[in-house]
Order: C-alpha cells, then structure tokens, then sequence
C-alpha cells in the first residue's frame, strides 16, 4: 500500500503546484521554478502535471514542457510494472517429512503489512481456500506501524478463520505498536478464534504446535526444550534466530520478516534484509539446517522499500507428514 500512497501523494502535489504556480503568475507573484515543477512530473507525478497543465491552461505551449506526455507515459508504464510486482499474488508449494503419521497442508501467511488484496482481501482468502489448508499460521507483521490500518487485517482475519483453524505470533511491528489499539487488536482476534502462540505451546496430538513473541527473541525462557517424542513444528518471525529454535528442538519453522529481501536478483538472491545486510542467506525458500527445517517466507507486503522487484506476494502451501 506504500506504493500506492505515495503515488496518489505525488500526483495530487503535482496538480495542485502547478495550479498554484498558474495562480502566481496571474497576480504577478513569486513563480514555482520550471526546474521544479518538471522534478514533479519525473519522480511520478507525470499524470497530475499533465492534468494541471490542461486544465489550467498552463504551460501548454512551453517546449520544455513538452517531455511531461513523454513522463506520462514512462511513469504508466512504471507504475503498471510495480503494481504488478506488488500485487501479483503467487502460491510456493513445498514438502517436508518431519515423522507424521497423516499428512496435513499447512497455510503461511506472513507480513501481511496492511497490503490490499481486494474487497475484504478477497483475493488472498480465495487462494487461501483453494489450498483446503488444514490450518492457516501466520507468522507476525500483520499490520505495519508506519501506515498502521487495522481494518484490512482484520478483514483477512475474519476471512482466514472461515477457512481454517488460524494459529498466530507476533513480528516486530506488532512489539513498535504496544498500545491499547493493539492490545485490543490481539483480544479481538482471540474473540474471533485466533490461537494467539506468543511464547507458549499446544499439544495437535501428533506434534506440538509451538510459537514464539518477537519481543522474546533475544531472551527467550519460555518454555525448555522438546524432547524426541513428538514432533515439534515451531512458529517465530524472524529467521536468523535458527540457533535457539535447534536448541528448541524445532523439526520445522515458520518465518518470514526479510521480505524475500525487496528486490531479487538472478544469482545473487536478494538484495536486502529489515537489519540493512546486503544479499542475505535466509531471504526466502525452505532450508536445512542441522536436520531442522527452516521456512522462510517472502512474506504479502513492504516496510522497508515501497517496491518488490522479480519477488511476487506469496503464500506458502506446506504439505507435511
């Protein structure tokens, strides 16, 4: 949604400075430098100065002003690309043996980030059903708390738990936005059946479905270790972490957080975690580590750029025995 705000954003300034700099020159006052307002129309606010060149009546006749139709058509062609790349929702499927007796399919949703998938997320939901999960794990930063918009998750929420028993922890941006608003946030998701898995355990039966609060990383007691007896399938945000969910005696973890690191480039990965290391190891996939299972989801939305590139949406479909 940052891509969206800010294009709305620089399209509206764009229009209305150049019905500005129109009202300027009519009362022989101070201008808006040309420089300025051609800046505008480049950094994508091509189709608002094109607006407001016509229906001012401004500039029409400049010949410098003439490259704004050519930025117009750059900045549609820009933004139909990025929308694309944001918005295009993709399924990765993977298995994992970890000793289960029934197979399960298991949904990951993670870093939501108030992105928007249609009317009620119905577009998101309706691929989720499509997988006939038998439960959904979200795994943190539903909302984000730069453009907190609560309403949007909770439209996935109350469509999520009509699909599948939903199991839930929390990522970072949750911890940034502690507060009654949040606070009343997660009792509401319980109100609507969310089984909130901050720093506790349940027995499934076969396996321990296990999660861990963000905010407990880097100090987690918890729970102790799981012995062999059953296998233990393990929720957390954060990836890099790995070394405290082997001495959990995690078989399989859920994460995400890196985003599939913004931008993908073929052969080298991607370009960037939320802690700035530049093409880091764990940005997406599933991966070996020591016997542990380690998912690392590329995650529905932004945070730190407003733009993915060769790295679509995406929902994880597990299918685990």
């Amino acid at each position: 949604m940052i891509l969206v705000y800010w294009l709305v954003l620089v399209n509206v300034l764009a229009f209305i400075l150049y019905g500005m700099d129109k009202s300027f020159a009519r009362r022989h006052m101070i201008r808006i430098p040309e420089k300025a307002l051609i800046f505008w129309a480049i950094i994508g606010g091509a189709i608002g100065a094109f607006l407001g060149m016509h229906i001012f009546h401004h500039k029409t006749q400049k010949p410098k002003f003439k490259v704004v139709p050519v930025f117009v058509l750059i900045n549609v062609i820009f933004i139909a690309f990025c929308l694309y790349q944001n918005y295009h929702l993709t399924v990765t499927e993977m298995e994992a043996d970890i000793g289960l007796e029934d197979e399960i399919t298991i949904v990951q949703i993670s870093d939501l980030h108030n992105q928007f998938f249609g009317p009620k997320q119905k577009r998101l939901l309706d691929e989720i059903a499509g997988q006939e999960p038998d439960i959904i794990v979200v795994t943190g930063d539903i909302v984000d708390h730069s453009h907190t918009n609560y309403k949007i998750a909770r439209d996935f929420i109350e469509g999520a738990v009509k699909i599948a028993p939903v199991y839930y922890v929390t990522g970072n941006h949750e911890v940034w936005l502690r507060g009654n608003k949040m606070d009343g946030f997660i009792s509401w998701m319980k109100q609507q059946g969310v089984i909130i898995l901050d720093d506790r355990y349940i027995d499934m039966g076969e396996y321990i479905l296990a999660g861990i609060a963000d905010s407990s990383l880097d100090s987690f007691n918890a729970y102790g270790s799981f012995d062999d007896t059953k296998p233990v399938i393990l929720l957390s945000h954060e990836p890099q972490y790995n070394s405290l969910y082997l001495e959990l005696g995690a078989d399989l973890v859920f994460t995400g957080h890196y985003h599939g690191g913004q931008i993908i480039i073929p052969g080298l990965g991607g370009v960037i975690s939320p802690e700035f290391e530049l093409f880091p190891d764990l940005f997406e996939g599933m991966h070996d580590i020591e016997g542990m299972k380690l998912v690392v989801s590329r995650g529905l939305g932004n945070s730190i750029l407003p733009v993915r590139i060769n790295n679509y949406p995406e929902i994880i479909t597990l299918h685990v025995s």
